[in-house]
């Protein structure tokens, strides 16, 4: 029974910070904090990109939260989901997605696939506007990813030149 508290704390705040960075991919990165993220959707020949700098921002609140569990217990455990995340993400998006590994690996079918197409999908649009899929552990099949796509691109794009926008502008 002691370990029941414990053990949904953690699962519990691996499951919300999945929410949470595609919550603060979209609206943060995709936002106001550009400029840092930018780097990861441009080419680079580097270890290392600006856009690393979150997981150093993460993983700063991560230490504290530890540091401050040794006095409100709950607060470890949480800590120990959020770094459980850190883990997942580190392997699922620097290492799947991205190769950031010294060895390649690309998925050909299941779960893993599903994922690493979603976020080779993610980095389909140039620049901020119109991508999808902004989780890293949860993903969205290809299909409907594609078709998302494909309404971003109609809803950014200009008006035809030279007659009526034809388009639902109800949407």
């Amino acid at each position: 029974m002691n370990y029941l508290v414990p053990a949904a704390l953690v699962i519990g705040t691996v499951v919300f910070m999945e929410w949470f960075a595609a919550w603060s991919h979209k609206h943060i990165m995709h936002g106001w904090g550009w400029r840092w993220h930018k780097s990861h959707h441009e080419p680079h020949d580097h270890a290392l990109e600006k856009n690393d700098l979150y997981a150093v921002i993460f993983a700063v609140i991560s230490v504290a939260m530890f540091f401050i569990g040794n006095w409100y217990w709950p607060l470890w455990w949480i800590a120990v989901g959020v770094s459980v995340y850190g883990v997942l993400y580190f392997f699922m998006h620097d290492g799947l997605v991205h190769q950031r590994w010294p060895f390649r690996y690309i998925p050909r079918k299941g779960y893993l696939k599903r994922v690493y197409q979603a976020h080779r999908l993610h980095h389909a649009v140039e620049g901020r506007d119109g991508c999808v899929s902004f989780g890293f552990v949860y993903a969205k099949n290809a299909d409907t990813l594609v078709k998302e796509l494909q309404e971003n691109k109609q809803k950014l794009s200009p008006p035809p030149a030279g007659g009526e926008d034809k388009r639902d502008v109800r949407a």
